[in-house]
């Protein structure tokens, strides 16, 4: 799968993914500080279903209906969880389900909580 990392991930997060065998592009090696916008424009554009650890996405999809058709995955794990724990959760999740594309999914440290994305995040920017 194509992922887009958004710079809230950690380095170890990233590198999960990368190992699981996914194209995982980050943020913090491409553009740092990009506007979360821009962000969420960037995965819509290049069709990757954004990772990120920044709540703030749901109310971009949610609140502002930007568009986010390829899908957005929040890991939503406690600050107090070291790097390499939230990495190991990610990996988990990714390798149980593939069914991300199109919905918001919340992963914590005990569930992962799916939703299809709204009609106006799903449509494609035109």
């Amino acid at each position: 799968m194509r992922f887009l990392a958004d710079e809230s991930l950690e380095r170890a997060a990233v590198d999960v993914v990368r190992s699981l065998g996914h194209d995982a592009a980050w943020i913090m090696e491409d553009q740092p500080g990009m506007p979360d916008e821009e962000v969420l424009a960037r995965a819509n554009s290049t069709g990757r279903i954004l990772i990120t650890a920044d709540k703030g996405f749901g109310d971009l999809v949610f609140a502002r209906g930007l568009p986010a058709a390829p899908g957005v995955i929040l890991l939503r794990i406690n600050t107090g969880v070291d790097a390499d724990t939230r990495a190991t959760i990610l990996a988990a999740a990714l390798q149980t389900r593939d069914d991300w594309r199109g919905r918001f999914s919340v992963i914590d440290s005990r569930r992962i909580r799916m939703i299809p994305l709204p009609p106006t995040a799903g449509a494609t920017p035109g």
